[in-house]
């Protein structure tokens, strides 16, 4: 099976719907691909649901290239993502229950794609939206 691993995150991810263009162009990407990378986003949705950070985490690359970037500013490396959100998300509570929404992967490269999507969090005392770009490497094909 293909391996598709998170390599850079901006804000939160999310689930539910792809946009698809079989047409090919520069931009298509196989529905392999999308179907890899809607299962990882599938994965990290219900790992967070399940108040799992430490399996939620298994979405990203394990480098410490990953840069994710938030409100507070980018994070580098996979060691300190984890750090921000075991600190930000310390128990399930604040956790909530998150959904993701994709709204669009394109190819950048024969190996690089990028998904648009859109993150709802549940949780009390109030819930939380936004939109986040994601970029993804394939790794060992």
């Amino acid at each position: 099976m293909k391996k598709l691993l998170l390599f850079l995150f901006i804000p939160l991810v999310s689930f539910s719907q792809v946009s698809y263009d079989d047409t090919m162009s520069i931009n298509s990407i196989s529905l392999t691909d999308s179907l890899d990378i809607m299962k990882v986003m599938k994965f990290q949705e219900n790992a967070w649901n399940s108040g799992d950070i430490n399996s939620f985490m298994q979405g990203y690359i394990k480098s410490d290239e990953l840069v994710f970037s938030g409100k507070s500013g980018p994070v580098y490396g996979w060691n300190e993502t984890r750090k921000r959100y075991l600190k930000n998300y310390p128990d399930t509570q604040t956790m909530g229950k998150l959904k993701f929404t994709v709204n669009k992967i394109r190819s950048v490269s024969s190996d690089v794609a990028f998904l648009i999507g859109e993150y709802y969090l549940t949780r009390s005392p109030e819930d939380s939206y936004g939109h986040f770009t994601l970029f993804w490497k394939k790794i060992n094909n």
